[in-house]
C-alpha cells in the first residue's frame, strides 16, 4: 500500500469516529499517567464548550464539565473497577446531563498507567424521554441507526489485506438477507471481527458475536471491539485478553441480564509461524492443511459474561505456509432445522474444494463459495493464509 494510500484510509477512520461521537453525541479521553499527557477527542470539546485551540484542561485547571469524569477516574483507582455515573453540570450558561464512564488501564502489579473515559450528553434523553420513546418503538429508525452504526464501527475490507506473513480476508453477511428480490431488510447485529498488526510484530485475530439485532446488538459489540484494541497495548495474549472482556460484559449484564456473547482471539507470531488461539464459548477455528480441513480442539473458556473472573486457556499450533486457517461466527453453521454437525459438514466440503480449485488464491475462492446456515442470524468470517 502506497503512504498516500494510507493516509487516506486513516482520514476515512478518524472521519468514521467522529461521525459515530456525533451520532451517539458522546466523546472521548485518555489521560496518561506515565507521560501526563491528556486527550480529548473533538466531540468532548463541542459536549464541553471549550476551545480546540485551548487543549485539554491540565489538573491544576477547573472545567466545570470536566469534573465529573476526573471525580470518576479517581473512583476506578481507589476501587479498581469501571464507573459509570450520570450528573447535572452547568456548560455554558445552562445544564447538562453527562453520563461519565471511566476505567483505568493497569500493570500487572495493579498499578495504574492509563485512564480512560467516555462523556455522553444524555441532555436529550433526559428532557425528552417520551419523544426518544417513540423514536426507538419505530422500527425502521432502529434499523437505520443500527446500520449506520455497524458501518462506522465495523467497516468490512472488500479485499483481502496484508499484515505481517499473513493475507486476511472478511466476509459479513448480516441476518434477514435472503436472495437476490427477496425484499427482506437486513437486520444489524452483534457479530464482529478484528484483525491487526501489533508492535511486535505479531498479528492479533478475533471473532466475536454478540447475541440479538439492532442498536443494543451493535453497541455492545462496539465496546468489546473497542476494548480489544485497547487491551492489545497492555497484552497479546489471547487468554488474558478474554479475561478483560469477560470482565466487561459480565459488569454491562448488571444494566441488561439477558446479554450473551462469545469470542476467539489468536495470536499468529510469523517468525516462528506459530499461532496462539482462546476462546469463550465459541465454535473452534478451522485449519486446513494438506487439503484436508478440520476443526481445532478446543482449550477451556465458557461465554462471555457468565463467570465473574474466568480464566481461559490458550491453545497453540503451528501455522505454515500452505495452511489456510478460518474463524467464523455461528451462523455460518448452526441449521435450524439440521443443527451445527451438518452446517459444519457443508463448510468443512466447501473449504475443502475451495482449496483444490484455486490453490494460489483459496482466500477469495472460499468466501465466494461459503454461505450463511441459518438466515436469521448474523454471519461474519474471516479467513487467514501465512504468506512465505
Amino acid at each position: 500500500m502506497s503512504d498516500s494510500a494510507g493516509v487516506s484510509a486513516a482520514g476515512r477512520g478518524a472521519g468514521r469516529l467522529e461521525g459515530m461521537e456525533r451520532l451517539a453525541n458522546l466523546g472521548w479521553g485518555e489521560w496518561d499517567l506515565v507521560s501526563g499527557e491528556i486527550y480529548w477527542s473533538p466531540q468532548l470539546y463541542r459536549i464541553y464548550e471549550r476551545d480546540p485551540a485551548l487543549g485539554p484542561p491540565g489538573e491544576g485547571e477547573a472545567v466545570a464539565g470536566d469534573m465529573p469524569m476526573r471525580v470518576a477516574a479517581v473512583e476506578a483507582f481507589r476501587r479498581s473497577e469501571r464507573v459509570d455515573v450520570v450528573t447535572r453540570v452547568r456548560v455554558g450558561g445552562r445544564v447538562k446531563h453527562l453520563r461519565t464512564v471511566a476505567d483505568a488501564v493497569r500493570d500487572a502489579d495493579g498499578q495504574p498507567l492509563r485512564v480512560y473515559g467516555i462523556v455522553q450528553d444524555v441532555t436529550e434523553q433526559r428532557v425528552g424521554a417520551e419523544r426518544l420513546a417513540e423514536v426507538e418503538r419505530t422500527l425502521a429508525a432502529e434499523h437505520e441507526l443500527a446500520a449506520r452504526l455497524q458501518r462506522i464501527i465495523l467497516p468490512i475490507p472488500a479485499e483481502p489485506i496484508d499484515l505481517p506473513g499473513l493475507r486476511v480476508a472478511v466476509r459479513y453477511l448480516p441476518a434477514g438477507t435472503g436472495t437476490a428480490g427477496s425484499g427482506r431488510a437486513a437486520m444489524i447485529g452483534g457479530d464482529w471481527f478484528h484483525a491487526a498488526a501489533l508492535r511486535d510484530g505479531s498479528v492479533l485475530l478475533a471473532v466475536g458475536d454478540v447475541a440479538g439485532h439492532g442498536t443494543q446488538a451493535a453497541t455492545t459489540m462496539a465496546q468489546l471491539r473497542h476494548a480489544l484494541r485497547a487491551l492489545a497495548v497492555v497484552t497479546s495474549d489471547p487468554g488474558a485478553l478474554l479475561q478483560h472482556l469477560n470482565q466487561l460484559i459480565w459488569e454491562l449484564e448488571a444494566d441488561d441480564p439477558e446479554l450473551a456473547a462469545t469470542a476467539v482471539i489468536a495470536r499468529f507470531d510469523p517468525r516462528r509461524h506459530e499461532l496462539v488461539w482462546a476462546q469463550a464459548g465459541h465454535p473452534p477455528p478451522l485449519l486446513s492443511r494438506g487439503g484436508r480441513t478440520a476443526p481445532l480442539p478446543r482449550p477451556a473458556g465458557p461465554m462471555l459474561g457468565v463467570v465473574d473472573g474466568a480464566r481461559y486457556a490458550d491453545a497453540v499450533i503451528d501455522l505454515t505456509p500452505g495452511d489456510m486457517l478460518l474463524l467464523y461466527t455461528d451462523g455460518l453453521v448452526e441449521e435450524r432445522r439440521r443443527g451445527p454437525d451438518v452446517g459444519l459438514d457443508s463448510v468443512i466440503a466447501a473449504v475443502d474444494d475451495a482449496v483444490r480449485t484455486a490453490p494460489e488464491q483459496p482466500l477469495t475462492e472460499m468466501l465466494a463459495r461459503l454461505r450463511r446456515a441459518n438466515p436469521d442470524d448474523d454471519t461474519c468470517i474471516l479467513a487467514a493464509r501465512p504468506r512465505a
